[in-house]
């Protein structure tokens, strides 16, 4: 029987990263992956990058992940994580002033650069946009997006680089806890024996823990992003409107996608339309032309069904819920952004060593002790 001492299950970019940490402090590590890297959830992301959240720590892991992404070849050998740097500007209500203006202090200490932008100034640098119902808008200009299978991948190859073992195609089948090890069994009929596991395995994490006896409140959604060409319609800046419930942002120089803030109908992961309907690519786009009307004029090219790992507060599950047993889940469609950076954390958690006390409060039992977290704004809860 083969022996580690940490198993991961999952090769997104959460279990890539944790497995790159891990790797590059000579934990030995395996890796399983019923199919292979970024072939899930992360390979469907949209890829934004933005440090604005309303929580401080995941504003800090995401600032650092930007800065990661920012210094990815160095980090990994020479691999490419496809990082633009676009800006991103969100658009909200007055009723959330005084909460951004909390929020916005706590960042600029971090360091990140934000600027809140009163209608006026909004009206002036930003002209193509109809302010009806906005109060005021918050620019982060450092923000961006990358190719998320190009990050995973990346993160992937450094850590077998490093040390890692790889066993792709192989489905995790069962997950024994021991007195002082775990062993895994996977499809192929192997056991595997480890002193720690992480779960990291996206809207298939749950129906895994429950193999170590543990109901975790986690439920998985099906959000659609559409794609269109901008044919007649001029481009304009990468943005999230917080109350039409909708994120934007260029792909390339002929092209710009979008996505919904809002909740969505829960899927079975294994069977859920994965093609998009052109009523969904109309409906998606609708307060997209209302916001920004000479959007009228671009052109739908499709799109794609993708899911969510949702947890009761749109906040991360992260911690151990059996002996050895850790999982790292419930992102809420927020997870890319977080996971180059957060790995580290989640790496350290796993090893037993100093962890950072921030991250308690993402306990995957806290919704027993009714310790739920806020996030976001009003129904668009995944700005975090």
């Amino acid at each position: 029987m083969d022996r580690f001492d940490v198993a991961i299950i999952g090769a997104g970019v959460h279990g890539a990263s944790a497995a790159y940490h891990l790797a590059s402090r000579g934990v030995r590590t395996v890796v399983f992956e019923r199919e292979a890297p970024a072939l899930g959830p992360t390979g469907r992301s949209s890829g934004i990058c933005r440090a604005y959240y309303t929580n401080p720590f995941l504003a800090r892991m995401a600032w650092e992940s930007i800065g990661m992404l920012r210094r990815f070849e160095e980090i990994t050998g020479g691999h490419d994580a496809g990082f633009r740097e676009t800006g991103f500007l969100f658009l909200q209500r007055d009723e959330h002033r005084a909460q951004v203006s909390e929020v916005l202090g706590g960042l600029t200490e971090i360091g990140i650069e934000v600027e809140l932008l009163d209608r006026d100034a909004l009206a002036e640098r930003f002209p193509r946009f109809d302010l009806d119902g906005v109060g005021f808008a918050v620019w982060e200009r450092l923000a961006g997006h990358a190719d998320p299978a190009a990050t995973t991948t990346g993160l992937f190859r450094r850590a077998l680089e490093l040390g890692a073992e790889a066993r792709l195609g192989r489905a995790v089948t069962a997950i024994e806890t021991r007195n002082d090890h775990v062993v895994i069994e996977a499809s192929d009929g192997s056991r595997t024996s480890c002193s720690r596991v992480l779960i990291a395995a996206g809207p298939w994490t749950a129906p895994l823990a429950r193999r170590v006896g543990v109901e975790l409140p986690l439920t998985v959604e099906r959000h659609v992003v559409a794609m269109f060409r901008w044919g007649r319609a001029e481009p304009v800046v990468a943005h999230a409107d917080i109350e039409a419930g909708y994120y934007f942002r260029p792909e390339g120089s002929e092209q710009f996608l979008m996505g919904s803030l809002h909740p969505a109908p829960q899927v079975d992961p294994d069977s859920f339309p994965q093609e998009v309907a052109a009523s969904e690519v109309l409906e998606l786009s609708e307060p997209l032309v209302r916001r920004v009307p000479h959007l009228a004029g671009a052109e739908p090219q499709g799109g794609w069904a993708s899911l969510y790992d949702v947890s009761p507060d749109w906040q991360p599950v992260i911690g151990e819920v059996a002996p050895g047993v850790f999982v790292d889940a419930g992102t809420s469609g927020h997870g890319f952004k977080l996971a180059p950076a957060l790995g580290r954390r989640v790496a350290e958690l796993v090893t037993g060593e100093a962890v950072d006390p921030d991250l308690r409060q993402f306990d995957p039992f806290r919704f027993e002790r009714g310790a739920v977290l806020s996030a976001g704004f009003g129904r668009s809860r995944i700005v975090g």
